[in-house]
């Protein structure tokens, strides 16, 4: 159908399209304006990268990735999987960006839990409890995070026992449970491994036990199946609990099928795999098997999730705040007490308001794990960024490899958060 702005012909008739129109014609001129800028933009670009090839090639530099299958040599103190001096740096890479990915995780799961705690507590009617968690706020968000590792940091080496406290009948610390050892030098806590899993390796006493040599990495992938599965089973139930209740108005108990639904297959999945146990033992002068969290990981993720829960806390709290005091009104008048309106009425709402703003605390958090080099922590930054660039000179690849991680690993969560967005997100009918 013609418009308004169509040229017409002799005859009255609508004409050919003509160059004038990209300009002049509402419908083509903001197309125009877009490609015009888009091709700026990539001849700006690729202006640019030409001029990097050209000067690396003046430099007599070129841009070649097989650094990363000579000898790192250098060593790692935390290592999820085997690793030693004489590995390459691909493999050097590989343990730094699975340290970074573990405190980063450590780290959302406490500070969202920290976060909650105190975003509730701060609208806590006890004025104790109020203040404190406005204390708590104030005085975490408005330092550095970096004042914050170096602190517990230094507690932690300075005030937790070391590992001789733990020895002789005049011993000044134990372990907790018999399992657990917290020192100076860091946490031991007993090593799951699988004696008849796929891939099962017999280990000799007194190897550290790894991921790796304790079962193949299948067992792992096993576990996590059974447990997707479970989630599933139990989600199903939940939408068939909904349904039920819908149509007559009661909704059956779920609790124990649920409880079974997520505790028998794991259970049997975990029994037929050999699941043991290797604890950590005294030997010597230090502490032998289990695994190691350093007290480098340990200050690492003890501040940044105090950090990060400050920023949550007020999340949440402008979150509760958003929603209608008629809400809590309304359920207190059905007879709900305090706690439930919280967990049934408010919360549920305020989580379209706190979910946006906690992507971006989440997206602070994978950042803020590249500070891991002032402890020793050895992350990505401090592998591949660190040791492995100043040792193969290759700033280029190592920074484009470090900008490519990060990246990745951020629009992951993105995506991860914008679909748990979606999925509590207010549905119109």
């Amino acid at each position: 159908m013609a418009s308004m702005s169509d040229p017409q012909g002799a005859d009255g008739r609508p004409g050919g399209f003509r160059l004038g129109q990209l300009i002049n014609d509402t419908r083509y001129r903001s197309y125009t304006f877009q490609i015009v800028a888009l091709l700026a933009l990539i001849v700006a670009f690729s202006w640019l990268v030409a001029n990097l090839f050209a000067n690396l090639s003046a430099q007599g530099q070129n841009i070649s990735w097989d650094f990363l299958l000579s000898p790192a040599g250098y060593d790692i103190n935390q290592q999820p999987i085997p690793y030693d001096s004489q590995d390459t740096h691909l493999r050097a890479t590989v343990i730094g960006a699975m340290n970074t990915i573990i405190v980063a995780f450590l780290a959302c799961l406490t500070a969202t839990v920290f976060g909650v705690i105190a975003g509730v507590a701060r609208l806590s009617k006890n004025w104790i409890i109020s203040k404190l968690m406005a204390v708590y706020v104030e005085m975490f968000r408005n330092i550095p995070v970096l004042i914050w590792i170096l602190i517990i940091f230094t507690v932690t080496a300075n005030i937790f026992p070391q590992p001789r406290d733990f020895r002789g009948e005049e011993a000044t610390a134990s372990m907790i449970g018999g399992l657990a050892a917290v020192t100076n030098r860091g946490v031991y806590v007993p090593a799951p491994y699988f004696t008849n899993g796929i891939g099962a390796q017999e280990i000799e006493a007194g190897t550290e036990i790894t991921i790796a040599n304790g079962a193949s990495g299948l067992n792992w992938l096993v576990v996590l199946g059974v447990l997707v599965g479970s989630l599933i089973a139990a989600r199903a139930l939940t939408r068939w609990a909904d349904h039920r209740q819908e149509a007559t108005g009661v909704r059956p108990a779920t609790l124990w099928p649920r409880l079974a639904i997520w505790i028998v297959p794991i259970a049997v999945t975990l029994w037929v795999l050999g699941l043991h146990w290797d604890v950590p033992e005294l030997r010597g002068f230090n502490f032998q098997g289990g695994l190691l969290a350093r007290n480098s990981l340990i200050a690492l993720w003890f501040a940044l999730s105090v950090y990060t829960g400050a920023f949550i806390a007020e999340n949440v709290r402008a979150g509760i705040l958003a929603i209608s005091k008629g809400q809590t009104e309304a359920a207190a008048a059905l007879g709900l007490r305090p706690r439930r309106i919280m967990n049934l009425v408010v919360l549920p709402q305020a989580l379209r308001v706190i979910i946006p703003p906690l992507i971006s605390q989440y997206l602070n958090i994978t950042k803020n794990t590249s500070l891991a080099i002032a402890v020793g922590y050895m992350d990505l930054t401090g592998t591949l960024g660190g040791i492995t660039l100043n040792q193969t000179g290759r700033a280029l690849e190592c920074v484009l490899l470090l900008m490519l991680f990060y990246l990745t690993f951020s629009l992951a969560i993105s995506a991860i958060m914008n679909v748990y967005n979606n999925s509590v997100r207010l549905k119109e009918r």
